[in-house]
């Protein structure tokens, strides 16, 4: 009987494939069949449904799947902003695709709801997010070189908290001794705090500065955390 199942199954597997290159070879991207109006206003609608449904940014090639091959992408997000422009939320460019956000100005009513909001940046406590702060701006850095800046440990758990989280990966070996692994922030990091890019980050060397940053001061800050949670 098992090997009547396991004979089945890749023929299961291949029709589900079959089934699939239908559904691709019958979508309509191009819609010659409607007018010029009417097909830009399915492109649009076609475009913000799949924003809106989407959990991570959409990038061009994700897009491109259901528009005609002709569609200014960059023409229908305009229009779309456009369109959204007294709405409570937008679509913005982050972490090199598009997605819906809340305006910035309506962040006080929503947390004076207490509404549950889905997305953004999962709670961290002031060590963790002093972590964060280093690494996107000294990336790809060790957790020694990070010990060194911090004046105390790393430990493996607060670097483990920030994988978990989504917001690090592993980079390139040290060229050090022992060739440490390295860590660098991701796509996810960018998305939950709003950047399109690690361009995005405020200049570290503007804000030294301003005098308001410094590494000094993020060393002692970070001491001043991570003794609150000790104690």
């Amino acid at each position: 009987m098992n090997g009547s199942i396991a004979a089945k199954a890749p023929q299961g597997k291949g029709r589900t494939k079959q089934a699939n290159a239908g559904d691709e070879h019958l979508f309509d991207r191009e819609l010659v069949d409607l007018p010029p109006e009417l097909r830009w206003r399915e492109w649009m609608l076609r475009v913000e449904a799949v924003i809106f449904a989407a959990a991570e940014p959409v990038g061009r090639e994700t897009l491109a799947r259901v528009l005609g091959k002709d569609c200014s992408i960059d023409l229908l997000i305009d229009d779309l902003r456009a369109e959204l422009r007294d709405r409570p939320y937008e679509v913005v460019v982050v972490a090199g695709g598009w997605q819906y956000r809340t305006r910035s100005r309506f962040a006080v009513s929503i947390r004076a709801s207490q509404a549950s909001t889905r997305g953004g940046a999962p709670a961290l406590s002031d060590f963790e997010a002093m972590v964060l702060m280093a690494i996107a701006y000294f990336q790809p850095i060790t957790r020694g070189d990070l010990s060194k800046i911090f004046g105390k440990e790393v430990s493996r758990d607060t670097i483990a908290s920030l994988r978990s989280a989504g917001f690090l990966a592993s980079g390139p070996r040290s060229p050090t001794p022992g060739a440490p692994y390295t860590y660098v922030t991701t796509k996810h990091f960018l998305a939950a705090f709003g950047l399109e890019t690690l361009r995005d980050l405020p200049d570290i060397e503007a804000l030294e500065d301003a005098g308001m940053l410094s590494r000094k001061g993020m060393q002692d800050e970070a001491l001043d955390a991570a003794e609150g949670e000790e104690e």
